[in-house]
C-alpha cells in the first residue's frame, strides 16, 4: 500500500458524484481475491465547545470514476455518528470497514447527516463514535450544513488477503464557522492525514 498523492480537499454540495459499486466479501479476502479496508476519523479540533456531535450518512471511497460506499462498523448502521472532541489530540476511532476489490482508489468521500454543538456539557460517550451517542445536557446548537460532504484526494491501494488502513482527519476549526453567538455552521473540510 502506498500515499503517491496527499492532502488535496474539496468541499461540495451532497449529492454531486454519481455512479458506485459495491464492496467485495470477507470470503474475497480469505481467498486472495480481496483486502479489507477500514476507514479510521480524527480531529483538528474545534475549541468552541464541550462536544460536537456529527452523524454521517455515508463513508465511500473512488477509483476511476465509480465510487464505493463502505459500510459502517456496526452491521446493518445506516448512520454512524462521532464527537468530535473525543477525537483531539491524534485519537482515532473507526468510522468505517469492509472488504473491498483489489485496486487503487484515489478519493474518501464523507457525508454528514446533521451536527449539533454542545456548549455547556460533553458527551458521557465511552468511543469517540458509536451508532448512536447520547445528547449532552445544556445548550444545543443544530447546526446549518452548507457543504456537508467532504472529500479528499491520496492514492492508496488494497492488497490481497491484508488490510490497509486510512486516517481522515476532520478538521473542526476549519469546517465550523460561527457568524452570530448562536448561528453555528458547518462547510465540511477533511484531508488524508495516514495510509497505513
Amino acid at each position: 500500500m502506498r500515499l503517491t498523492s496527499i492532502l488535496v480537499f474539496t468541499a461540495v454540495v451532497a449529492g454531486a458524484g454519481c455512479g458506485g459499486t459495491s464492496p467485495a466479501s470477507p470470503s474475497d479476502v480469505a481467498h486472495g481475491t480481496a483486502g479489507t479496508l477500514n476507514v479510521r476519523i480524527t480531529d483538528s479540533p474545534f475549541s468552541s465547545a464541550r462536544a460536537v456531535l456529527l452523524t454521517f450518512s455515508e463513508v465511500a471511497v473512488q477509483r476511476g470514476s465509480d465510487w464505493t460506499k463502505v459500510p459502517f462498523p456496526e452491521a446493518g448502521a445506516t448512520t454512524w455518528t462521532c464527537d468530535l472532541k473525543k477525537l483531539e489530540n491524534s485519537t482515532e476511532d473507526l468510522l468505517a470497514t469492509s472488504a473491498m476489490p483489489l485496486t487503487d482508489f484515489t478519493m474518501v468521500r464523507v457525508v454528514v447527516q446533521s451536527a449539533v454543538v454542545y456548549t455547556d456539557a460533553t458527551s458521557t460517550t465511552t468511543t469517540p463514535c458509536a451508532r448512536t451517542i447520547a445528547a449532552p445536557a445544556g445548550g444545543a446548537f443544530p447546526m446549518k450544513l452548507e457543504s456537508p460532504e467532504g472529500r479528499t484526494n491520496g492514492t492508496f491501494s488494497v492488497v490481497a488477503g491484508g488490510s490497509t488502513t486510512v486516517v481522515v482527519d476532520f478538521e473542526g476549526d476549519a469546517s465550523i464557522t460561527r457568524p452570530n453567538p448562536a448561528d453555528y455552521r458547518l462547510n465540511t473540510v477533511v484531508r488524508l492525514a495516514a495510509v497505513r
